[in-house]
């Protein structure tokens, strides 16, 4: 059997490849080292030990269990239990539904979830911050700290009810664009479509990606990858000039300062009236300090920048309020 490493890092390599369609995915379950590193990942969240719907945890899992769970893989009958929904509190005072999936359906998603992070994750924008490696609200932070500077707007983004509202058919459709393995799609959808139980009731799910469920993250990072792609077009044909022109003033403080210079180199023996002068240069030199150095208004300039965390994006804006207004309601109208 291959080593699942060696595998994935052959799925990265051909990752950037344009127009590159990953074939043959599905056999990876039909290998055993892939069920030993998705347990050594998931072995040391003591959440393993909370039953889902099925009476089976991570206590006493072992070789015949990855050797059942195999057949089942090969004769495609593995189906997905229903994930057991509890309700846990927000910060608000409200509570966010939350989907506690059986072990065995956890262990098949990590592989699902390693198996598709190898494929997308080099593609996702450097400006995508929630559920990555080495990303975080504070890389979020970070990139507003720095690269939000001189923005006069900004349009805020939250999309509501997000995960609960993901369109199956549209995700299935974005998986495809790289993925073609009919198996290993069946396998998404089979996640998809299975539901979950709540005080003993049956609930079918018509959208959204499995609350609590470990491929989550990855399927809703390839759904919002959309909008970062948007973004980027929306950049490319809004950003506008290489510089602000300097402001008024602050050209009218630069020629100040090169005429007293210039006064100065002639003032070679007269210390009294040199002394003056170095004295006007300071003064202009602190004015010039707190002298915005470019136009705030100049309409050859604009930018925007973007930053998103999960469902969650902000877009600052240097141009103009109408501007401002126009991506906001482009955003809203997202194909």
């Amino acid at each position: 059997m291959r080593n699942p490493e060696m595998v994935l890092n052959n799925l990265v390599k051909n990752a950037t490849k344009e127009n590159y369609k990953f074939k043959r995915l599905y056999r990876n379950f039909y290998n055993p080292n892939f069920y030993i590193m998705a347990y050594a990942k998931l072995a040391p969240n003591g959440g393993n030990l909370t039953k889902g719907t099925m009476e089976q945890t991570i206590d006493g899992f072992g070789n015949k269990r990855i050797e059942k769970l195999i057949e089942l893989m090969k004769s495609e009958q593995y189906t997905p239990a229903p994930a057991r929904r509890v309700y846990i509190p927000k910060s608000n005072g409200k509570k966010r539904p939350l989907g506690i999936p059986s072990f065995e359906d956890k262990l098949i998603q990590e592989i699902v979830r390693l198996i598709l992070e190898a494929i997308f994750e080099e593609n996702f924008s450097e400006h995508s911050h929630g559920f990555r490696a080495n990303k975080s609200c504070h890389t979020a932070l970070t990139e507003m700290k720095c690269c939000f500077t001189g923005c006069k707007w900004f349009v805020e983004g939250d999309i509501k009810s997000f995960f609960d509202n993901i369109n199956h058919h549209i995700l299935i459709k974005l998986l495809k664009k790289k993925i073609e393995d009919d198996k290993f799609i069946r396998l998404i959808w089979k996640f998809l479509k299975a539901g979950y139980m709540e005080d003993w009731q049956f609930h079918k799910t018509y959208s959204g990606t499995p609350q609590g469920g470990i491929i989550s993250p990855i399927l809703s990072n390839i759904y919002l990858n959309e909008l970062n792609v948007f973004m980027d077009k929306l950049k490319t044909n809004f950003d506008k000039g290489k510089a602000r022109k300097k402001s008024v003033e602050y050209k009218r403080i630069e020629n100040k300062k090169a005429y007293w210079k210039n006064k100065l180199k002639l003032l070679k023996n007269d210390e009294n009236k040199r002394n003056q002068i170095i004295s006007k240069l300071k003064d202009l030199e602190k004015d010039a300090l707190i002298t915005p150095y470019s136009n705030p208004l100049d309409d050859n300039y604009k930018r925007i920048y973007y930053t998103r965390y999960a469902d969650d994006f902000l877009i600052g804006i240097i141009g103009s309020k109408t501007d401002a207004k126009e991506i906001k309601e482009k955003n809203k109208r997202i194909p």
